[in-house]
This record gives C-alpha cells, structure tokens and sequence, in this order.
C-alpha cells in the first residue's frame, strides 16, 4: 500500500488517525527549477504513543525506512512510541534532552498564562532552537538520513509542531520550495483535526502549572504563528547572513548534498 491507497483515508492533507496528532506528507510543493517534491516520501506527525491498531498499520503501510525523533530522552522515556510487529526503520534520536521547556511540559512554575505570556514563551523556543547543540545535532543527522538512506521518512516530535515543523521547513527550503509555500506548510499544522490527542496528552500538566488557559493563549501554546517561523529564520540570518550559509557550514548541507536531495526528492 502507498499513501495514495484508498485505505489511507485523509482529511484534506491529514491522515485519519485515532491516536497520533498531525500526521501528514509534507511533499507536494513546487520547487525552484520546476519540478515539485515528490509525494509519499516525507510524512510528520507528533509521537505515535498512543498510536491505535489501526494508526499503526496505516504507518507500516507508509514504507516508512527512517524515522527522526525529535524528542529528548526524557520525553521518549515519559511517553514511548508504539510500533507496528513489523517495525523495521532506522531510528535516529538524541542522548540527551533536546529543548529545557517545552510548551507541553508546562514549567517555570505557576503563573497565569495568558496569551501574550504564551506568544513570548513560544517566540523564546524558536529564538534558542537555532542555536541548541542538541537541536543542531538531530537535525544535521535528519539531512543526513535524508541523503543516505532510500524510502520513506518519517520525522515527529512530541506534538509535531515546532522541531517538526522547523525540519520539514529547513528541508523545503533546501529543495527549492517559495519561502511563502514552507511557511504555509508550516502552519498548516493549525488546521489538524486531531488537536484532541494533543490535548489529552499534554493539557493536564500545563493546567497543573499554569491553571486555566484561556483559548488564544492555548492557540499559541499548541498551535503556530507566523511569527515562530519567522522568528527562527530571523535568528539565523542575524548569526550567519543567511539560511543558505547556515545550513551549509552548521547543518552539513553543502552544494554536493543539496543537489542529491533534490536529485532524490524532487520530481
């Protein structure tokens, strides 16, 4: 089965899925050049903990090769991703805690959060991801499992919104995708009709920290703003010129793996 088969029920270009949030293929856009990405290669979600039967063998059924997890050691110790019988992909993950305050983790003690207070904490995580060790390390290893391996890849984080999110942002853009069309992808994550999963996963612990969070301050906690993307790539550009260099001499994609993965990717 491919994801194209009749099986692998979508709504628009979210799979249905029972227990994993934000499952979808990130290919399809335009690339520079002509051409667009191809499609039934590139797949995100968050963590497949709660994954149902039924989740899992849509999964398997992907021909998913390598899987990038992004969370930290932490995160994949509190909430294990179940797998299909079958499993067989290459599984590419840190030793180490790969963000000190997640979103979902709540933290930094009990205090109102209202929604200005949960935009600042969100722009701060997108201020830092650029220049994490951890971060910088998994996502050189997400491009080169990208480069060296064949087949499908999957790469998720918690809620497979923000790390996610920028990875398959960094990958469009080095496949040659309108900056305007990644971060449409990008927020495409607001529009997932599995927030419910997410929710129960993780709303419990925030309210334990922060009480009740009124709804805009949530939408900013568990969803995304342009702002986010923008504030990353403005980080970047502040430290390196460009996202191009930055990639380039931190992310390992020169000219030579560039080229490979729009050789392999781009049809």
């Amino acid at each position: 089965m491919t994801s194209d088969s009749p099986a692998a029920a979508r709504i628009g270009p979210f799979y249905v899925t029972q227990g994993i949030h934000n499952l979808r293929d990130y290919g399809g856009y335009r690339a520079g050049g002509g051409g667009r990405v191809k499609t039934g290669l590139l797949f995100r979600s968050g963590q497949h903990f709660e994954a149902s039967e039924a989740d899992l063998a849509l999964v398997h059924a992907l021909g998913i090769r390598t899987v990038i997890d992004l969370r930290g050691t932490s995160e994949r110790t509190g909430f294990p991703c179940r797998r299909h019988p079958d499993f067989g992909a290459e599984v590419i993950a840190y030793d180490g805690e790969t963000t000190n305050s997640p979103p979902h983790e709540g933290g930094g003690g009990r205090v109102e959060m209202t929604a200005q207070k949960a935009r600042e904490r969100m722009l701060a995580v997108y201020t830092r991801m650029p220049v994490n060790p951890a971060m910088i390390w998994v996502f050189r290893e997400y491009f080169r499992a990208l480069d060296a391996n064949e087949g499908g890849s999957l790469v998720h984080c918690f809620a497979g919104k923000d790390r996610t999110g920028m990875a398959a942002s960094l990958l469009l853009h080095v496949l040659g995708v309108h900056r305007d069309d990644y971060t449409a992808e990008f927020l495409l994550t607001n529009e997932a009709p599995t927030r419910a999963i997410l929710e129960r996963q993780s709303l419990p612990r925030m309210q334990a920290h922060f009480g009740t969070i009124d709804p805009e301050a949530l939408h900013n906690l568990m969803g995304v703003l342009p702002e986010y993307i923008d504030t990353y790539i403005a980080k970047v550009e502040a430290d390196h010129g460009s996202l191009d260099t930055y990639l380039e001499a931190i992310l390992g994609v020169d000219g030579a793996r560039k080229e490979r993965l729009r050789a392999k990717l781009v049809a």
